[in-house]
């Protein structure tokens, strides 16, 4: 039986930041996704500074930063009177040392990450390899894993899941996923169309509130992603079809045929683990919680749960820290998925969907005080919530 101190369960952008950091660490590790290829979903797009800090110090801000766009500026526009504010993050240059959001679709992280690990022998990396089942047996976790049709066991004193929304291992922990599931549906079109030609002004990533049908304009290299919200009642194959896409696009662009490269719908959710550790085993990303996309915090609230948990089991693994230190990691990361992740896009959703007076207001008071606006900026950027964990103890 193969022996390893750490199994890591989803290649996905949190699962192969944890591998990674824990062999930066000098921790045995091994990562094993269920699929054969990596997933190319084209949800999450954009890394906050706060992430890009952790990524600069195992060697991979700098290359991700390189395949995407640095936005700076975005924008929060009001769609009815044309009202817009641009908030720039490089105000948060005295503390950073990537003061922008970087658009760069999220499967380059991942596959940066398992090739470097994938480098380092020939199965710390492994495709098309899923868990079956674990279980703890003393000080170590069996976990049977299952590939090309033949079962084996890997013997790991921790395991993480990393592994999604259906996550495997959050059903073998035995955990509940409690919170509730969007009435709307969201709807995904990415486009080489040059919408910058037909909207003036527009920024990387734009932020358009109305009571009608809000959106969220965001460039990545080579495309635009457009997000709008469509009822729940309406058919999947509807919602995709190019009747849909043309009448979402004549609302930005007018009139003209506008081509797509992906059309992709989903239901939304905003729900958080009961326990984010059970013994041995822990759980982060989207398998502990999902929330909206509004904001960009869930892809990053993952890598931050797992950079989180890594300094726990370095503690424990190699200065005989105790479980106390899992117990912490779960204090601190469900603390602030529940006061800042879902309440923050809770509250962002609820300001796309406004307009008119009451909403510009508040916001434009934001944006001419300068400790509001800082305060602002570093609650988008992620900073405030990495804090707020920190102090809990």
């Amino acid at each position: 039986m193969k022996q390893v101190e750490v199994l890591v369960v989803g290649a996905g952008p949190v699962g192969a930041v944890g591998a990674a950091r824990l062999a930066s660490m000098g921790i045995d590790t091994v990562i094993c996704e269920a699929q054969t290829s990596l997933s190319h979903d084209l949800r999450a797009s954009t890394f906050h500074a706060s992430t890009l800090e952790m990524l600069h110090e195992i060697d991979t801000a700098e290359l991700l930063i390189a395949m995407g766009l640095k936005a700076p500026v975005y924008h929060l526009r009001d769609r009815q009177s044309g009202d817009t504010l641009a908030f720039d993050l490089t105000e948060l240059s005295d503390m950073t040392r990537f003061p922008f959001r970087l658009q760069c679709e999220q499967t380059h992280l991942a596959e940066l990450l398992t090739t470097r690990l994938a480098a380092t022998g020939a199965d710390r990396f492994q495709l098309g390899t899923a868990l079956v089942h674990a279980r703890e047996e003393g000080d170590r976790v069996i976990a049977t894993l299952e590939r090309d049709g033949q079962r084996f066991d890997v013997s790991a004193k921790f395991l993480i899941g990393a592994d999604g929304a259906r996550s495997p291992v959050r059903g073998l922990m035995g955990v509940g996923f409690e919170g509730f599931t969007w009435e709307e549906k969201f709807v995904s079109f990415s486009t080489r169309f040059p919408i910058e030609d037909h909207v003036p002004g527009l920024a990387y990533v734009n932020y358009i509130s109305d009571p009608n049908e809000w959106l969220v304009l965001l460039r990545v290299p080579g495309l635009w992603r457009v997000l709008v919200p469509a009822d729940g009642n309406e058919t999947n194959d509807y919602l995709v079809s190019d009747e849909n896409a043309a009448k979402v696009f004549a609302r930005i662009v007018g009139d003209i045929p506008v081509e797509t490269d992906h059309r992709t719908i989903y239901r939304v959710h905003q729900r958080v683990a009961e326990s984010f550790v059970r013994g041995r085993m822990a759980i982060v990303g989207d398998a502990a919680h999902l929330n909206n996309p509004l904001g960009g915090f869930g892809m990053n609230s993952g890598v931050h749960d797992v950079w989180n948990l890594c300094d726990k089991l370095y503690a424990i693994l190699r200065q005989d820290g105790d479980a106390e230190q899992l117990a912490r990691f779960d204090r601190q990361r469900r603390s602030v998925t529940k006061s800042f992740i879902q309440a923050q896009t809770i509250e962002n959703k609820a300001q796309m969907e406004g307009s008119g007076d009451r909403n510009r207001e508040r916001m434009e008071r934001i944006h001419a005080d300068p400790a509001l606006r800082r305060q602002y900026l570093l609650r988008q950027a992620m900073f405030e919530s990495l804090a707020e964990a920190e102090a809990v103890l």
